[in-house]
Parts: C-alpha cells; structure tokens; sequence
C-alpha cells in the first residue's frame, strides 16, 4: 500500500507573528503560515500564525521523523516551553504534528525488496518528556486516499 507521510512540530497564536516566535526562540522555522495569508472560494482564512519544524523526509519511520524533529528543537525546551505558556494563555499553543496518506498511488513506489516499513511507529520516552515539558499536544491526521482524484 503506498503511503506518505510527514511530522512537524507546530507553535500557532492568533495575536503572535511567526517573525515574533523567531524572535523569542532564536530559532528559524522551516515553515511558517501567516493568518489570513490564504484565500479560496469561498475565502478561507488561516485562524492562527503557526512556526513550523517540518520532517518530510520519505522513506522515513513517523519515530524517526518525530526524532529528526526533536534533535533540533531539545536545546531549545525552555524557550519553548515558556513561549507555548504565554501563547496557550492567549488562545494559542503547540502541537506536534503527524500526517499519514495511505493508498496515495501519486507516490513513486521502493523496490519492495528493500521497502522500509512504515506503517508501525512508537512515541518514546524522549517524545513523551518533550510533549510534556512544552504543554503540546500530539495530533495525528490519517487519510486513506483510495479513489482520491490527484490534484497534484
């Protein structure tokens, strides 16, 4: 079955820019959303600004994308934890992310021989004290795109 699939971590605030994030961190996100930066018909707003470390790497365990994440962010837990304080306290927050579309046959297929398995994955202890340590929550997407028209 062909899946895809993604993590990221995420600090999202109605009142607090990306820009501002960096600032507090001093980390660069690999990803940002401006609110209200999108528009389709009919218009759709984004409702928060969100800072994002983002693992897309294919061929990856959702564990080991989780880790690829966390090594990044782990210096950093204490800048982390006091900006999604102040930002839970004003509507906002944090979440690591995880997005998984199966049967997404728009995907190039491994050779089945040396295919990785990615449909088992784990959240360690490290993961665990790190959801924690930041108040975040831990949001997983899962899409079977089966009979999915590819809009790519």
């Amino acid at each position: 079955m062909p899946l895809r699939q993604y993590a990221y971590f995420a600090l999202f605030s109605q009142h607090t820019s990306a820009d501002d994030m960096t600032s507090q961190l001093g980390i660069a996100p690999d990803e940002v959303i401006v609110r209200g930066s999108r528009f389709t018909e009919p218009t759709v707003v984004p409702v928060d600004h969100s800072w994002m470390v983002v693992c897309r790497e294919p061929d990856l365990c959702v564990d080991e994308q989780i880790t690829r994440i966390l090594d990044r962010l782990q210096p950093h837990v204490d800048r982390i934890r006091d900006l999604t304080g102040y930002l839970a306290r004003n509507g906002g927050g944090a979440v690591l992310q995880i997005v998984r579309y199966f049967n997404d046959t728009g995907q190039a297929q491994p050779g089945a021989a040396d295919a990785p398995n990615l449909f088992g994955w784990h959240l360690d202890r490290k993961v665990l004290d790190f959801l924690s340590a930041t108040g975040a929550e831990l949001d997983i997407d899962e899409y079977d795109m089966a009979g999915a028209v590819d809009a790519r």
